[in-house]
């Protein structure tokens, strides 16, 4: 049985926002639907599709809810 590491959470800044995963700099084998994330509330989303973890480093941008 093997083990899997998790992964090391993604972090992203309010120049990233709105968030959307994957990301243009996503490899060509993690692509799937375009997926639009709420990060501004809780300063963290988990992308439905792939599990990927974000994390919001610094503050919001004036403007964003």
């Amino acid at each position: 049985m093997s083990q899997t590491t998790p992964q090391k959470p993604i972090e992203i800044t309010a120049k990233d926002l709105p968030l959307h995963c994957p990301t243009g700099d996503a490899p060509l084998w993690a692509r799937h639907p375009r997926v639009f994330l709420e990060i501004a509330h809780t300063g963290e989303a988990i992308c439905p599709y792939c599990s990927a973890h974000y994390v919001l480093k610094g503050e919001l941008p004036k403007g964003h809810h």
